[in-house]
């Protein structure tokens, strides 16, 4: 082979590296971030990555577009390993016409997208790019279509993760958002579907970019997006520990790792750590953590819906998704975007075999008209939804408060939980104590002499017979009433019990989930 034709393959793929040349390279490194090259090298195992279609070129001719000699087309696409596992990816170069989309920039991810489904691997997608290349017209528009059919029907097959670490505007933000994962990094990525200058101009209203659709606003507000980031590289980081806990895809599970902490360990604390007092908070933190495996909890939206808490960790070892009601925040209670934040989780964890683990707590569905005009019967049905259709293996935790449709909907036995267990200190009742006491016993409060009295009375009573886990323990709605301190254990115990579960659903084309 003459050594000329490999000098010239050689300073081919050099100039292909350099992307839109040194000049934006550095005004990419100036506003604290990685270049799309960069992004790639980090994520992947040192001396993995295989780059694919380094040498794929737009076709398009109007606009002088043919002459301009885009490198690349925009986007590094390829795959390699990550902790030793293969993993695909696409990441947006900005360098290079701010990261545009066009026909055959699209067909790159495409093409990596398809390679992935083939052999059963993650997807992961670094965005960092202005929108559609407006020079190539319809052509770039049905590239993005190609992407969001694609996001669709590999939905649930392979984990597909979004990072958002520059601009996401217009149709480009529906490929992240049909995604399993979406991470953002604060201070330098937004994601609108109309920026700041059109919304000024069609309503009026006046709102920089940050606030419109920075990470903070899609975390805390909107909850488009799952975790934040501080800078590209804590965002890469944290998508290297999320694949930790999946499966390559939906017909494996995700990776036991070696685990030093005693399965047996008990937490004797738990023994006194429930308030007497029912009506005081505490945080269920203090429940999740000595439980797990230390140091293995990554929160899923911690700051959206924040009466609600759920996240990835292990228990000896092995992923569990957990739900928790929080009693710090709103007492607890379901709303609305606890609805949301609940079924979307719990769903991405029955998708790829990752078992749950629920915590109760809740005295109810957050009352108001705000939440009844908004539909929170629609939005708490996504939860019942979502844990009726799991088929992974499901424990359930009852501390404190199970009232009403809440416990219901807090993964009992009713929605399929495979094993309930409850504390001592755990009340399942239709509703509070007080409030079943001023229904039931209306009439004899009010003929009494000393009201005050014979209510407390009748309270007492009350409470000693029904604000207790032993009702549903006799009608077999709980497992088994367990001491605080066992539990760690006797979670373990139930999940390693519930190993090779196997349930069916009937056949049908998909469920018809209230959305």
């Amino acid at each position: 082979m003459s050594i000329d034709k490999i000098k010239l393959l050689r300073e081919k793929k050099e100039k292909i590296a350099e992307g839109g040349g040194l000049n934006r390279i550095e005004k990419q490194h100036a506003k604290g971030k990685m270049t799309a090259r960069e992004r790639l090298l980090y994520l992947f195992d040192e001396h993995s990555f295989v780059e694919l279609d380094a040498f794929v070129k737009n076709r398009c001719t109007n606009f002088g577009m043919d002459k301009l000699g885009l490198e690349g087309e925009s986007v590094v696409t390829g795959y390699g390993r990550v902790d030793g596992r293969l993993v695909y990816a696409f990441s947006q170069d900005f360098t290079v016409t701010g990261g545009a989309l066009g026909e055959m920039h699209a067909t790159k991810v495409v093409k990596a997208m398809d390679a992935a489904v083939k052999v059963g691997a993650p997807i992961v997608g670094l965005n960092d790019s202005g929108g559609a290349r407006i020079q190539e017209a319809v052509d770039a528009l049905s590239g993005y279509g190609d992407l969001f059919f694609r996001n669709a029907i590999y939905s649930g097959v392979i984990p597909q993760i979004s990072a958002i670490m520059g601009p996401c505007a217009g149709g480009a933000v529906y490929s992240p958002a049909l995604t399993d994962f979406i991470f953002m990094v604060d201070k330098t990525s937004q994601m609108f579907i109309t920026g700041p200058q059109v919304i000024k101009t069609v309503t009026g209203e006046e709102v920089s970019a940050e606030e419109l659709g920075g990470a903070m606003t899609h975390n805390s507000i909107s909850g488009n997006v799952h975790f934040i980031a501080k800078t590209d590289q804590d965002c890469i980081n944290n998508i290297k520990l999320l694949l930790s806990y999946l499966p390559s895809n939906n017909m494996e599970k995700a990776p036991i790792l070696p685990c030093d902490d005693d399965p047996n360990r008990q937490i004797e604390h738990f023994n006194t750590l429930i308030p007497d007092n029912p009506n005081k908070p505490y945080d269920i933190h203090d429940v999740i953590l000595p439980i797990i495996d230390e140091g293995t909890f990554m929160e899923y939206q911690p700051y959206f819906a924040t009466n609600l808490i759920t996240g990835l960790a292990r228990i000896h070892g092995k992923s569990v998704g957990i739900i928790a009601n929080q009693p710090s925040v709103m007492a607890g209670c379901l709303d609305m975007n606890a609805g949301d934040k609940a079924a979307r989780f719990i769903r991405t964890c029955n998708t790829y075999n990752i078992p749950l683990l629920t915590f109760v707590d809740v005295p109810g569905f957050l009352p108001g008209t705000a939440q009844e005009y908004g539909g929170i019967i629609r939005h708490g049905a996504k939860i019942l939804y979502a844990y009726s259709e799991a088929t992974v293996p499901k424990v359930t935790l009852i501390t404190r408060k199970a009232y009403g449709g809440a416990y219901v909907a807090m993964c009992s036995k009713s929605l399929g939980a495979d094993m309930v267990f409850a504390w001592p200190t755990a009340e399942i009742a239709v509703m509070g104590s007080e409030g079943a006491v001023n229904i039931i016993f209306k009439n004899d409060i009010a003929k009494a002499e000393d009201k005050a009295a014979t209510k407390e009375k009748i309270l007492a009573d009350y409470e000693a017979e029904f604000a207790t886990p032993y009702k549903a323990a006799e009608r077999g709605f709980v497992d088994d009433v367990i001491e605080p301190h066992t539990t760690r254990q006797r979670i373990i115990d139930a999940f390693n019990m519930l190993e090779g579960k196997r349930e069916k659903r009937p056949a049908k084309k998909h469920g018809n989930m209230p959305l």
